[in-house]
């Protein structure tokens, strides 16, 4: 069994650079399991970058302060993430605020459980609570305010305030271990949940927490969870093969897309909302137009390809996490084989890669420059994202794209050579 494909010469595959890494070290009482990364986020104003470090701890460091270290250049630049750089005063629940000179400081945050899904959010004041008849909620939140949401092995979701480290909320209507939270692009504060208990939650912020919906359809735990550009559509993932669409206007299942051999354990879609990528235990990443439920390209991690039957076997190819890139150029994909891949949306072959043992997660910055991982022992490394010039066909779909939909585009009358140029076709 290979990593690469026959025609694939590995020594001819790109060589991420890697950045930097934030280490936790081991005290001499810890084990193995309870430390685990399980996930990483970068805010999206770009201020703050979170982690999991393992056990009940949420570490935050200002994303300044990271890509200043980046930009110096020095292959292995090491952060030592037990030491925080500046003093800060510590607070009642667990985080810490600002120091004095009111400038973002590192700062941790006690959980109080094992914490498995993080998500940063902000507010737009025009977009206000779906629940219009409520006149009077205990929070405002302002344009400027970034809220982190926690998900724990028991159940609640914690919601920070980032800037001051106050518990704001505390959602505890899942029955079962939170597995990852994403909130609404749009500024509604509007929050989902995938948990254990088999189900997703919705959730309204500017309604002080209030639950709207809860989503049913998964047989097994729900791993993983992400929305369109636009909001209008939730995809999620979990322990068995197919990949579910939701209507988050109407709160409905609009369709599964199968394919997947084995459990799908991570999803995201592309910045303009045309693809969709789904990584799997079966050793692959697909890419789809979720529009027309096809399947645009698939990512190999094993070869041979395991057959069905065998897919979900202890191969040590399973695929961990996957992640978009912001110019929606770029995948990158997390493996059991001790891999980081960065694939190419045009390609059937690894761009790049780079050596990472223990890997589980994975997320680009927001300015899609530079790619953060977390491992089983709580560790955090960053690689820059290959370079290259985004050709004027990869423009103009974008551009299309963030406005039309795959059956809008085929519809338009143009000549067909234009509409075929402006079309994402199979690879």
């Amino acid at each position: 069994m290979a990593s690469f494909p026959d025609s694939v010469n590995e020594t001819d595959i790109g060589k991420a650079k890697f950045i930097s890494e934030l280490l936790v070290p081991a005290a001499p009482f810890d084990q193995k399991s309870g430390r685990e990364a399980w996930t990483v986020a970068f805010a999206p104003n770009g201020s703050y970058f979170a982690w999991s470090q393992g056990r009940r701890i949420v570490r935050l460091i200002p994303l300044s302060k990271c890509l200043k270290s980046f930009s110096v250049g020095n292959s292995g630049v090491s952060t030592n993430a037990s030491s925080p750089r500046r003093l800060s005063r510590q607070n009642s629940d667990g985080g810490q605020v600002l120091p004095v000179s009111g400038e973002p400081c590192e700062h941790t945050i006690d959980c109080g459980d094992i914490v498995w899904g993080l998500a940063f959010g902000s507010s737009v004041p025009e977009k206000q609570s779906r629940c219009v008849n409520i006149e009077w909620h205990r929070f405002k939140f302002g344009h400027d305010q970034l809220l982190l949401a926690t998900g724990l092995n028991n159940g609640r979701i914690k919601i920070w305030d980032v800037y001051t480290g106050k518990l704001l909320l505390n959602l505890m209507d899942h029955t079962d271990g939170v597995r990852d939270l994403t909130f609404a692009p749009d500024g509604s504060l509007m929050l989902v949940s995938a948990s254990r208990d088999k189900t997703l939650r919705v959730w309204d912020l500017k309604d002080d927490g209030n639950m709207v919906k809860v989503l049913r359809g998964h047989q097994n735990w729900v791993y993983c969870s992400a929305f369109t550009p636009d909001s209008s559509t939730l995809c999620s993932v979990g322990a068995g093969k197919a990949v579910f669409l939701w209507n988050m206007d109407k709160f409905t299942l609009i369709r599964k897309l199968e394919g997947h051999h084995n459990d799908v354990v991570s999803c995201e879609f592309s910045p303009d909302g045309a693809l969709l990528a789904t990584a799997s235990h079966d050793t692959r990443v697909l890419v789809w137009d979720h529009h027309k439920a096809t399947i645009l390209l698939e990512l190999g991690h094993l070869f041979p390809p395991p057959s069905p039957i065998f897919a979900g076997g202890s191969n040590d190819r399973w695929v961990r996490s996957v992640s978009f890139s912001p110019d929606g150029r770029h995948i990158a994909s997390i493996t059991d084989d001790r891999l980081v891949r960065f694939w190419s949306i045009e390609e059937r072959a690894p761009q790049a890669i780079a050596p990472l043992t223990n890997g589980l997660c994975c997320a680009f910055s927001p300015e899609g420059g530079v790619l953060s991982a977390g491992t089983r022992d709580g560790s955090v490394h960053f690689w820059e994202c290959p370079r290259s010039v985004a050709s004027l066909q990869h423009i103009c779909r974008m551009t299309l794209r963030r406005v039309m939909n795959t059956q809008q585009v085929e519809g338009l009358a143009i000549p067909t050579p234009l509409r075929d140029f402006l079309t994402y076709k199979i690879i």
